[in-house]
């Protein structure tokens, strides 16, 4: 299922953007160890707390699959564009091995069987360090600046080939206020792309 939301502009980002996401994301510790939801999802790809067995990867790497292809011709209908370039948000640090690079490597292989979608998932490669958002509170966020505006272009290499293109900017998880993806859509544009649209497997939902 796909759901529609939009990005409103703010310091990092100056204009709307028409955005997709998947499912709810309620966190909380429980929901991460529960097979087959998006928590555990998300959480197991990134494999940076407690590595996780390859069975675990495997099975949470099929099920992105699964999603990323019903969704991604959704999208396309939605857009009423004939194709996308398909880019990845980078994760907050230059060096992570295959094994945390799997939700962009599972894009990839999702994005080679369908025809109406280009790669462009090394379009964003980050060359310096950004602390870890979302172990950041725990005291866990490594070296480098939190999100500030500008620090995709600054920590960040960015193709040429984006010039000119209609970009469909994917992340795991969208969080309102985060605001590291509302700045790499801005870098996009201010690189010449012609479109970009965003899509997230999980948003976060608000708690009061």
């Amino acid at each position: 299922m796909c759901n529609k939301f939009l990005i409103s502009p703010n310091e990092y980002l100056n204009t709307s953007i028409q955005a997709f996401y998947n499912s709810d994301y309620l966190g909380g510790r429980s929901r991460h160890d529960i097979e087959g939801t998006i928590e555990n999802v998300i959480c197991t790809l990134k494999n940076d707390i407690t590595p996780f067995e390859d069975s675990d990867l495997q099975g949470c790497t099929q099920q992105l699959g699964n999603i990323l292809s019903k969704d991604f011709p959704n999208i396309l209908q939605h857009t009423k564009l004939k194709n996308l370039t398909v880019c990845v948000v980078p994760r907050a640090k230059a060096n992570y091995n295959q094994n945390q690079l799997l939700f962009k490597s599972t894009i990839l292989e999702v994005v080679s069987g369908l025809s109406e979608f280009n790669d462009g998932t090394n379009f964003i490669t980050r060359h310096a360090d950004t602390r870890t958002t979302h172990r950041n509170k725990s005291g866990h966020g490594g070296s480098g600046d939190q999100p500030y505006p500008g620090i995709t272009k600054e920590t960040c290499s960015i193709s040429n080939d984006v010039k000119d293109t209609n970009i469909l900017l994917i992340d795991d998880l969208y969080t309102e206020s985060i605001n590291i993806d509302e700045d790499a859509i801005q870098a996009l544009l201010d690189k010449g792309a012609r479109k970009v649209f965003f899509y997230a497997i999980g948003k976060t939902v608000k708690t009061v």
